[in-house]
């Protein structure tokens, strides 16, 4: 029940589901700002139109929106529509409709997306492990066998694989993924630090592995989270038209 995690006066980012001709133009999307004015029903909110300095931003109803709530026991999200707009007091107000359940939000970050995604990948030479640590430039070792796995879950933190191949743990690994990008597919090269191993108890001789990203640039980490959630609102519009 939702008004056991939100309360009223409670902040809220909102950010559209659908990017506009602006985000796509500028490579951003969109945050705005609201709080939570009245809860209606336990799937229905009144919420503060969103404000820039003193201009009101007049968010269309039928408008999907991901929100993310700033509730008293930490941070939570789902996903609503505006279903209508209107000044009450002389407040200007949203009135929205949950379209997915509330949830517990994590940090951009750390929220783990499930996939199934090929990658290939090797353990790095000493030479190449040292010139990474030392910031030094470096090329990788050309024609070095590459291993292939998969991809199970990928967040802007790390990941996890299933491979054939046993990595130790706290070893480094060259890493090689596609993901897509403007709906082309982007190959993305990355080392990680194997932090666990385990072999599947329903299937000897394959092993998970969990990694994290190792000197990873932030360009390259926020290309990543954006793909994530990208891909997360494309799945929960699928499950509400299915």
């Amino acid at each position: 029940m939702i008004s056991k995690f939100i309360k009223v006066g409670d902040k809220i980012e909102l950010q559209a589901v659908e990017r506009t001709a602006e985000d796509r133009g500028t490579g951003m999307e969109k945050i705005y700002n609201s709080t939570v004015q009245e809860i209606l029903t336990e799937d229905t909110l009144e919420i503060t139109m969103p404000m820039e300095k003193t201009k009101l931003i007049l968010l269309p109803v039928d408008s999907e929106y991901d929100l993310v709530f700033y509730g008293e026991g930490g941070l939570y999200q789902c996903f609503a529509r505006i279903i209508d707009r209107y000044k009450s007091n002389n407040v200007y107000l949203l009135v929205v409709e949950l379209t997915s359940n509330l949830r517990k939000y994590q940090r951009r970050e750390y929220y783990r997306f499930s996939c199934a995604l090929e990658m290939c990948a090797r353990n790095l030479q000493e030479e190449e492990i040292q010139a990474i640590e030392s910031k030094m430039p470096y090329a990788l070792t050309p024609g070095l066998p590459l291993k292939q796995s998969v991809i199970v879950d990928i967040s802007g933190g790390g990941l996890r694989f299933l491979s054939a191949q046993k990595y130790e743990p706290d070893s480094l690994l060259y890493i090689s993924y596609h993901l897509l990008k403007n709906g082309e597919r982007k190959k993305y090269e990355v080392f990680g630090k194997v932090l666990s191993v385990r072999e599947l108890e329903n299937r000897p001789g394959t092993w998970e592995h969990r990694v994290q990203y190792y000197d990873m640039d932030r360009d390259t980490r926020e290309e990543i989270i954006k793909y994530i959630f990208e891909e997360e609102r494309k799945s929960r519009r699928k499950e509400r038209f299915d």
